[in-house]
């Protein structure tokens, strides 16, 4: 009845503009609390409420805080992480991006190999950043997170265009000697061997790099692919083991011991769709492409433009969505 009296008698249904409760903050000092909220992205909306009512001496509750942060554009959100990079990182994985940029097919003879850890628990991931939109890959929006150990299954694993290898149980720390023990004699080289042509990809963790190891392939005739340090996001690899996770994590029934964990592990590897891999694979033309348009000093559209100039639309469709869509996982896609 309130909403029917209110349109015969003023012909509308919306509230007066200026009816209500007045904002206790004025437009100054909403401005002045996005330049805290800017000045640390990281700060929560109690902190922030601390802060103002040490610089105003008005005391503001947190929800406020967070009404007048939204109503400015600033939403809290999950940091983006990414591993640290030199400056030498950086030089070589631009020289190594432009050394592959032409290649298009040749991918599909590449096997890419890695090792993932999965524990018994995962973190949530509480810590959140205030950014507008398109300020996701600004340093002061990134958390550099650095793994620590914890109870949980160590797997290795490799995937090719039609095929996988078998995932192995790795138990303790691997060093070289066991790399080729328990890796490489028994799995990873007969799994080359039947694929013709085959290039094998690994990290530069230091048991992939000994020297034992580098005998070990030229005595077995593995041809190696170069690979830049610090470059996880290049590897279609880690996008399988992102799923692994998350799969895990999904999981409702608790985890009762690594043995368990292990069985789980392997499962979901076991049934994962060779067709996901295999569009994993075609992405390398954009991973490639997008690393080199990273680099150089164009806002996001000019680099799309110079991705569309310089390479083919169907191999490289398109730049933005390709960030968007195709990495979930906690490291930087594009690590400047």
């Amino acid at each position: 009845m309130r909403v029917w009296k209110q349109w015969t008698d003023e012909c509308r249904t919306t509230r007066k503009s200026g009816s209500g409760p007045r904002n206790v903050t004025s437009a100054r000092d909403d401005r002045h609390l996005v330049r805290m909220a800017r000045t640390d992205r990281t700060a929560s909306s109690r902190q922030l409420a601390a802060l103002w009512s040490i610089a105003t001496g008005v005391s503001l509750c947190a929800s406020s805080i967070r009404r007048r942060l939204l109503q400015c554009g600033l939403r809290a959100r999950t940091p983006l992480y990414r591993i640290p990079l030199t400056h030498d990182h950086r030089r070589l994985r631009l020289q190594w991006a432009n050394q592959h940029r032409d290649w298009r097919a040749d991918w599909q003879h590449v096997v890419f190999s890695d090792e993932s850890r999965f524990n018994l628990w995962y973190h949530d991931g509480r810590i959140r950043v205030r950014r507008y939109a398109g300020e996701r890959h600004l340093p002061e929006c990134i958390i550099e997170r650095h793994s620590g150990r914890t109870p949980g299954v160590m797997v290795w694993g490799a995937i090719a265009y039609h095929r996988r290898s078998q995932l192995l149980r790795i138990v303790g720390n691997l060093n070289s000697n066991r790399y080729i023990r328990e890796v490489l004699q028994p799995e990873a080289v007969p799994f080359l061997q039947s694929l013709p042509g085959a290039v094998f990809q690994q990290d530069n963790a230091r048991p992939h790099t000994a020297r034992i190891v580098k005998s070990f392939f030229a005595a077995q005739q593995v041809q190696l692919l170069p690979w830049p340090a610090c470059s996880p996001d290049m590897s279609p690899i880690e996008h399988v083991w992102d799923v692994i996770g998350r799969r895990l994590a999904r999981d409702p029934r608790p985890v009762a011991s690594a043995d368990e964990l292990w069985v789980r592990v392997q499962t979901i590897w076991n049934a994962l769709p060779q067709s996901d891999i295999q569009t994993l694979f075609d992405s390398m033309p954009r991973r490639v492409a997008a690393l080199i348009a990273i680099f150089m000093k164009l806002p996001g559209k000019d680099r799309y433009a110079h991705i569309l100039r310089n390479f083919p639309k169907n191999v490289i469709s398109p730049y933005f969505y390709y960030l968007r869509s195709s990495s979930s996982q906690p490291y930087l896609l594009l690590m400047r």
